[in-house]
């Protein structure tokens, strides 16, 4: 059975011959491999020649996470491959370190486009809405109406009367919302980022920052969501939050229609005057 010394070894040595010397102002000529040698990599991770190639060579023992993070930065690793070095070095992923998010991609905002019936959203970690799809605009908030600063779900459920109005228990989901708010700005490091929203909210909204001070925390996962909607009435969905790979920074949450019923009256919001659904 393969150690994961030797795994980790192994990983070393092959990204280490992805780089190239002469781009990271080393000399390219005389070697007779491809790639950074040992010694070089080491002088990037500012660390001993000698730890560096034991740890090729599968000895030295297991290296300290702060070790692992400068020869990560050495060898010019990604996030996703930076958490490799990490799970083999230690056993572990490496500790979040938060990025706020740019947007999302072409191909993602077209799977929101395509769940014509189910208002679909993606948040980042600190719950400001990035995309969204029609249904969301016309079912939950029309998002695009709203400055980014505002796109936020907790400004939204805590500061805004209409989407407050909207909720059948606002106090359930309010406590459900701050609790699942606190858990995904944990998880991805982002406690500083949130800093100077929980401050305003707490100056706000009395009742936020009761339920902030108890400590609560909650997961998102999936569930059944009920809305007084102005124009459709009550309307019940089950809602599912997914993960996006390869981003930490965000969210996905779908709501589906809960019944046939639920989704001819989204139809109908969104292409009025059609003809529902045959049942």
């Amino acid at each position: 059975m393969v150690e994961a010394s030797e795994l980790l070894g192994s990983y070393l040595k092959d990204r280490r011959s992805r780089l190239d010397p002469a781009a990271l102002g080393f000399s390219s000529t005389r070697r007779r491999t491809p790639g950074l040698r040992r010694e070089e990599v080491a002088q990037r991770a500012n660390i001993s020649p000698t730890w560096y190639t034991w740890l090729e060579q599968g000895r030295g023992g297991a290296p300290s996470a702060d070790v692992l993070d400068r020869i990560a930065r050495a060898l010019m690793l990604t996030e996703v491959e930076r958490e490799h070095l990490f799970l083999l070095g230690l056993g572990r992923p490496p500790e979040v370190r938060y990025q706020a998010a740019e947007g999302v991609t072409p191909r993602l905002q077209r799977v929101l486009d395509a769940l014509e019936l189910s208002p679909a959203l993606v948040r980042t970690a600190t719950w400001d809405v990035v995309a969204w799809n029609r249904a969301a605009a016309a079912v939950l908030t029309d998002y695009g109406s709203l400055p980014p600063p505002q796109r936020n779900i907790l400004r939204l459920i805590f500061c805004d009367p209409r989407v407050r109005a909207a909720q059948f228990d606002w106090d359930s989901v309010a406590r459900f919302v701050v609790g699942a708010f606190r858990a995904d700005a944990t998880r991805a490091g982002a406690t500083a980022q949130v800093k100077a929203l929980i401050d305003e909210l707490c100056q706000l909204s009395a009742d936020f920052a009761a339920m902030w001070r108890d400590y609560d925390v909650r997961t998102y996962g999936e569930g059944m969501k009920r809305l007084r909607h102005p124009t459709l009435g009550s309307i019940a969905f089950e809602y599912s939050a997914f993960a996006v790979d390869g981003r930490p920074d965000l969210g996905m949450v779908v709501y589906n229609p809960a019944t046939a019923q639920d989704a001819d009256r989204v139809r109908s919001l969104l292409h009025p005057g059609a003809a529902s659904a045959p049942p």
